[in-house]
């Protein structure tokens, strides 16, 4: 585990601003042995792109692809860091002794297990936990955006349920019959084979599965976006391991996880029309005169310092910064007036998913690791409808009895988010301790399930039985159709779109995001490419 000291930092390229060598804080030599990519000098942005995508996420990636093949340069603007790929070295943290690597400028972090991580350094790691008054949002700061730190279901909701969460705002069955396809076919999720899921490292899965049917539930396999190639070369012991012992929370170092750092962006890239600058953090846009947008930029070296800033141009704007950092952008641009026609709708219809973390003790245990990959999850729409998914704990790498859950409902509660212009930052209006219908009809579940499976619920002092205290599908705030045009144009300025989960109006039926986020992005931009955007 890293220091605590905080110095200004020198990087390996020498970045301008940085401190002289032998400033660098305890702990930065340790890091840089193990990734020294980390410190590599970043692409610089020109001073005037075609188009401009903000982060490198699902939506963002998706657009940055399919504007590059349809011929436009495209310049991609991602705040973290980019992180390789390797079979045996320690790119990630561990999720249960996390360095900085794990943490977006954060010097500590608290599990959902209860169990606190650090104190760690400052540094660019790959998780932020954006804290807000009742809430914590967990979102992923890399270039890969979420897809390095989600834990890799990628499923699309049934057509009821996703009916009830779009409310008329999309169509399901052209979703089904277009989008949702394509997606799938660049992100290839697969549900978990036989021998995985019969293997040691998936006990939890398999004693899960079984208290599921003994409550009467039925559990169906879900897609999960992993090579499980690489998941059987950790179990043959040809990788190191990382999915096969509880990593996800902070990526996976041997690619274990099909992220987007092996699809949409080496895709995008391998036209030589796009670019991707990391360490490039947007901090405020606005309009021009002549209809051009304007992109104030900090670069960051690998440690969170601002090393230079910028203002750059661009024709087209492309917000694919994820809800939190999308409408955080449009509501200071709004609150400034650098963005005047900004309707009132901008930092609205915001929620969580339905998200809630369930933890059951006393199961069977073993010595052998806990894998994170889900295998499998239920469905239940006798009252608040929901769904409860097959989840490894974070933070306990090994099977101690423990069983996770993950559940997800469609709950009308949403928030609004305002605008602190002393702080310059987003404030969200939630209610202390969440949405009771959520916690009671997942408690509902999670009781049953403990009952027919002779478990307890929580594992005190460690965990709720329910907690909703955090989101890991932060959805809305630019939400399609009241922001937006029926395509991601934000209203009131042409030229501007948002492609990622500030379009979803709260809940993606209870179903995780990624594919819906991924395969709305497709259907929005294809449309706007046809129209001339």
């Amino acid at each position: 585990m890293l220091g605590a000291a905080a110095a200004p930092v020198l990087s390996a390229a020498g970045m301008p601003g940085s401190a002289p060598a032998g400033a660098l804080p305890l702990g930065a030599d340790r890091i840089r042995s193990l990734v020294p990519e980390l410190f590599a000098d970043p692409p610089r942005p020109p001073d005037h792109s075609s188009v401009i995508v903000v982060g490198s996420g699902f939506g963002a990636s998706a657009a940055a692809l399919r504007m590059a093949q349809a011929g436009t340069a495209v310049t991609v603007l991602e705040r973290g860091l980019r992180w390789p790929r390797d079979p045996w070295r320690e790119i990630f943290t561990a999720d249960m002794t996390a360095d900085g690597r794990g943490l977006w400028q954060q010097t500590s972090f608290t599990n959902i297990t209860g169990l606190p991580v650090g104190p760690v350094d400052l540094f660019g790691g790959v998780l932020d936990t954006t804290r807000y008054e009742n809430l914590s949002v967990w979102r992923g700061a890399a270039v890969g955006g979420g897809s390095i730190v989600y834990t890799g279901v990628t499923i699309a909701p049934n057509k009821r349920f996703f009916d009830l969460s779009f409310g008329g705002r999309l169509n399901y069955d052209e979703m089904a019959a277009s989008w949702y396809p394509k997606a799938r076919s660049m992100l290839r999720p697969s549900t978990m084979p036989d021998d995985v899921y019969n293997s040691p490292n998936f006990a939890h899965s398999r004693t899960w599965d079984d208290h599921a049917r003994r409550a009467g539930f039925t559990p169906e396999a879900v897609d999960g976006n992993w090579n499980w190639n690489v998941v059987r070369d950790e179990i043959a012991g040809r990788s190191r391991a990382s999915s096969t012992v509880g990593e996800s929370t902070f990526g996976n170092s041997n690619g274990a996880k099909h992220d987007l750092t092996q699809n949409y962006i080496p895709q995008a890239e391998a036209t030589g029309r796009a670019s991707v600058c990391h360490s490039h953090r947007v901090a405020a846009i606005g309009t021009e005169s002549g209809g051009r947008y304007r992109v104030e930029i900090e670069r960051l070296d690998p440690f969170g310092n601002v090393v230079e800033t910028r203002t750059v141009t661009c024709d087209t704007l492309v917000l694919g910064a994820g809800s939190i950092g999308t409408t955080e952008l449009l509501m200071r641009a709004r609150t400034t007036g650098a963005l005047a026609n900004l309707n009132e709708f901008v930092g609205t219809g915001w929620g969580t998913n339905g998200d809630a973390s369930m933890t059951r003790s006393l199961g069977p245990m073993s010595a052998g690791p806990q894998g994170a990959p889900c295998a499998s999850r239920i469905t239940d729409d006798s009252g608040l409808p929901l769904t409860v998914e097959n989840w490894y704990v974070p933070g306990v790498p090994v099977n101690l009895g423990f069983l996770g859950s993950l559940g997800m409902t469609i709950d009308p509660l949403r928030g609004n988010f305002g605008f602190d212009s002393a702080a310059n930052r987003l404030t969200l209006n939630w209610p202390k301790g969440g949405s009771r219908d959520t916690d009671e009809a997942l408690r509902a579940v999670q009781n049953r399930m403990a009952q027919a499976g002779g478990t307890v619920v929580a594992a005190e002092p460690f965990t709720r039985d329910v907690d909703d205290t955090f989101t890991a599908h932060p959805l809305g705030g630019a939400v399609l159709g009241d922001s937006t045009d029926d395509y991601g144009r934000v209203k009131g300025h042409p030229g501007l779109y948002v492609v990622d989960g500030a379009l979803i109006p709260g809940s993606t039926g209870a179903a995780n995001p990624s594919l819906t986020i991924t395969a709305l992005a497709e259907r929005n931009v294809a449309q706007i490419i046809a129209d001339g955007r």
